[in-house]
This record gives C-alpha cells, sequence and structure tokens, in this order.
C-alpha cells in the first residue's frame, strides 16, 4: 500500500483505537513506579557493502542500507532515514495514545519529517574538520491530524505528544553513549 492509499484509507475511518483499559493500567503502572528503567536491546549484523540486519525481540530483521549516492544498493532506508522514521513512530504513538486519553477520536495521523544533515565528512573519511556539526542539524515534522476535536485542541495534543516523546528528547537532550570493541 502506497502512502497516499494509506492516508486515503486512514482519512475515511476513525483510527482502529488503542485499548482504553490497557492504556489506564499503562499509566497507573509507570505512576506507581516512577523510577522504573527498562533496557531495550537490538543486534545488527552486516550482510555486506551497506546493507544491514537489525534485529529486535523475536521480529524479523528490520534492514537498513544506504543510497546509490552513497554507494549504498537503495534496498532501504539509511541510518539517518531509520532515525527520522523513529522520531516519527515515536510521535505517532504519543499523539495517538494522548487522542484516546482525552477522548478524541482521530481519523488521520500523518507526519511529514524532514532533517537537514551534512554528510560530507563520508564516515569520517571525507572533510573530517573536527568542528563539523556531526548528525542533524535541523529537524522539522509536520502533523496532519483530523478528528472530532478543534485545532487548539490538536495544537495542544501535538505539542504534549513531541514534549513526552522518548525519541524526541533522546535527540533533544544529551544521552551518554559509549561505543566500543566487544
Amino acid at each position: 500500500m502506497s502512502a497516499a492509499e494509506a492516508t486515503t484509507s486512514l482519512s475515511i475511518n476513525a483510527l482502529e483505537p488503542i485499548d482504553q483499559d490497557g492504556l489506564n493500567n499503562l499509566a497507573a503502572k509507570g505512576k506507581a513506579n516512577p523510577e522504573s528503567v527498562v533496557t531495550l536491546k537490538a543486534t545488527t549484523v552486516c550482510e555486506g557493502k551497506f546493507r544491514n540486519l537489525t534485529f529486535v525481540r523475536d521480529l524479523e530483521a528490520h534492514v537498513i542500507d544506504e543510497p546509490p549516492h552513497l554507494l549504498g544498493d537503495d534496498t532501504a532506508p539509511n541510518p539517518s532515514e531509520a532515525a527520522l522514521a523513529s522520531l516519527g513512530a515515536c510521535l505517532s504513538v504519543g499523539m495517538h495514545a494522548n487522542a484516546i486519553d482525552r477522548g478524541i477520536t482521530l481519523t488521520k495521523l500523518e507526519l511529514t519529517l524532514e532533517g537537514d544533515i551534512n554528510v560530507t565528512a563520508v564516515w569520517g573519511v571525507g572533510d573530517t574538520d573536527v568542528n563539523k556539526h556531526l548528525g542533524f542539524s535541523d529537524i522539522r515534522v509536520k502533523a496532519n491530524l483530523e478528528g472530532d476535536a478543534s485545532e487548539e485542541q490538536l495544537k495542544e495534543l501535538v505539542a504534549h505528544a513531541d514534549f513526552w516523546s522518548p525519541v524526541a528528547n533522546t535527540m533533544r537532550n544529551p544521552v551518554k553513549l559509549s561505543v566500543e570493541l566487544a
């Protein structure tokens, strides 16, 4: 199904809601144990060239590749595009959950993401000026929501989801990161 077909099908009916009782139980669990931290795990295996398979839980591999202009075979999103996709999905989950919590029925939830990134360092073999800004310098997200809520309510929903998004906050805030030989 294309993005346009998915958008069209989402616009016709209300989005399938998440379980309200399940949402309430998760919220109560979080309030009862606010210091709880879980550890998420993934394993990435290079298949060859720049095609990588990432395994999470017992799911099928998530494929990451590079486009031809970055010497890949263009079989999947590249790592930076996957980061944008993760941000979009996290914001979408937050918007949907909070819509349910607020009694808002959404008929459309579509996010468009753009990120500006300087790729001239070419993974550390290109322009390696140590003053170069690495990673995204700017990310823009446009939320296209429709439902039984006012524009003001939808704006508040977007702002609330953005504020509480784990992925948005990982991108916004410093995080301890270590990368070392196993």
